[in-house]
C-alpha cells in the first residue's frame, strides 16, 4: 500500500500536491474539482494591501469628480468608505467552508502594522495556515538590500507574536544569498518556505509602443532553480520545504522530493491541463513509487539532496566550465551546421 502522506508547515497532508495561489481558487467549482482530483491543500489568492489602497484611492477620486459643480453644491454623493479587505475575507471564509482539505491564506502587505492586522483578520476566517507572499519590487536605487531583508524579518517576528497559525514564507530568488535569508527566517520560527515566487514581469508591445501586462505562466524548465535550492536546504533547516514554479507533472514532483521537498505547489499546469490533471500527477507519483519499491515518501525524500550525495558540487557549481569541457556532446545534440 503506497502512503503519500506528508507534513507541511505543521499541517498533515494526504499527498504532496498543493494548488497554489491564483485566480483559479476564487471559483468554487474549481475548488470542488481540485478536491475531487485529490489535491492535498489549497492556497487562496493573496490579499494585497497595495491593491486595497489603490482601489480606495480610485473610489475617492470617482466620488469627488462631480462635487462642487455649483456654489450651493458641496457634495453630490454621500460619504462612502472603501470596504478594505472585507470582501476578500468573506471570500476566504466561503472558500474555507466549501472544502475539507486545508486552506492556506496568502498575504502581501506594505507596513508592519498592516501585516499584523490582516494576518489576524485572516486567522479569524478559520483558515489552517498563513503564507506570507514576500513580493517586493525595488523602487529606489538608494535602498540597501539588507534593509529589505531586515524589514521582512521584523514582519515575521511581529506577526508570529500575534497569531497562532502556522506561517510559511513564499520567497523570490532575488536575494544575494537566499540560503542565508532562509536560515535566518528559519531561526525566527517560520514553519515552511515556498521556493520560489513567480513575479509579474512587464512587457512592451513594439507595434503600439506601449506597455502591456502579459499573463506569465511558468514553463517546465523553470523548476531548475527551485530544485537547486531545495537540494541545498534539505536537512539544514527545521521548517518544511515546498517547491514551486514549473512543477508540471508527476516526474517534476518526484524530482523535488528526491531533492528534499516536503511538497510542491502547482498552478500553471492546472491552467494548461485543467484542474482534473492533478489526479494524473498524483497517480504518476504513486506508480513511480510502486515501480521503485517505495511505500512512503520519506523513503526517498532528500535521497539526492546536497546532504546525501557524494558529489558536493552538484548543487553548488554554475557548470559553465563543465559545459565548455563537454562541448562535443552539446554539438551532437544541437549541431551548428
Amino acid at each position: 500500500m503506497i502512503d503519500l502522506k506528508t507534513k507541511y508547515s505543521g499541517l498533515e497532508l494526504k499527498n504532496p500536491v498543493i494548488l497554489g495561489a491564483s485566480n483559479l481558487v476564487t471559483n468554487h467549482d474549481v475548488l470542488k474539482k481540485a478536491e475531487d482530483a485529490g489535491v492535498a491543500a489549497i492556497v487562496y489568492k493573496s490579499l494585497f494591501e497595495e491593491q486595497i489602497q489603490l482601489e480606495a484611492a480610485q473610489l475617492d477620486d470617482e466620488l469627488e469628480e462631480y462635487n462642487e459643480r455649483n456654489a450651493e453644491m458641496v457634495k453630490l454623493f454621500p460619504t462612502i468608505k472603501h470596504a478594505g479587505p472585507e470582501e476578500h475575507l468573506l471570500n476566504v471564509r466561503k472558500a474555507k467552508e466549501s472544502v475539507k482539505v486545508p486552506l492556506i491564506a496568502s498575504l502581501n502587505a506594505i507596513y508592519t502594522e498592516s501585516w499584523i492586522e490582516y494576518a489576524q483578520l485572516l486567522e479569524q476566517t478559520g483558515v489552517d495556515a498563513l503564507e506570507f507572499n514576500f513580493f517586493y519590487v525595488p523602487r529606489e536605487p538608494q535602498l540597501d538590500g539588507r534593509d529589505v531583508a531586515l524589514k521582512q524579518m521584523e514582519v515575521i517576528k511581529a506577526v508570529k507574536s500575534k497569531v497562532k497559525l502556522p506561517v510559511s514564507v513564499k520567497l523570490s530568488p532575488f536575494y544575494a544569498n537566499p540560503l542565508n535569508i532562509v536560515t535566518e527566517m528559519d531561526k525566527l520560527g517560520i514553519n515552511g518556505f515556498v521556493l520560489f515566487n513567480r513575479l509579474f514581469q512587464p512587457d512592451i508591445d513594439i507595434e503600439n509602443q506601449q506597455h502591456f501586462s502579459p499573463f506569465n505562466l511558468s514553463n517546465p524548465e523553470d523548476n531548475k532553480l527551485s530544485l537547486r535550492f531545495t537540494g541545498l536546504l534539505y536537512g539544514t533547516i527545521a521548517a518544511s520545504i515546498c517547491s514551486n514554479t514549473g512543477i508540471y507533472n508527476g516526474a517534476d514532483v518526484i524530482k523535488m522530493i528526491l531533492a528534499g521537498a516536503d511538497c510542491v505547489q502547482v498552478v500553471s499546469t492546472v491552467y494548461k491541463n485543467k484542474v482534473e490533471y492533478i489526479k494524473t500527477i498524483i497517480n504518476d507519483v504513486q506508480s513511480w513509487m510502486e515501480s521503485k519499491g517505495y511505500k512512503r515518501l520519506d523513503e526517498f525524500r532528500g535521497k539526492l539532496s546536497n546532504k546525501n550525495i557524494n558529489d558536493p558540487f552538484v548543487y553548488k557549481r554554475a557548470q559553465y566550465i563543465d559545459l565548455l569541457l563537454k562541448s562535443d556532446s552539446i554539438f551532437k545534440k544541437y549541431p551548428v551546421h
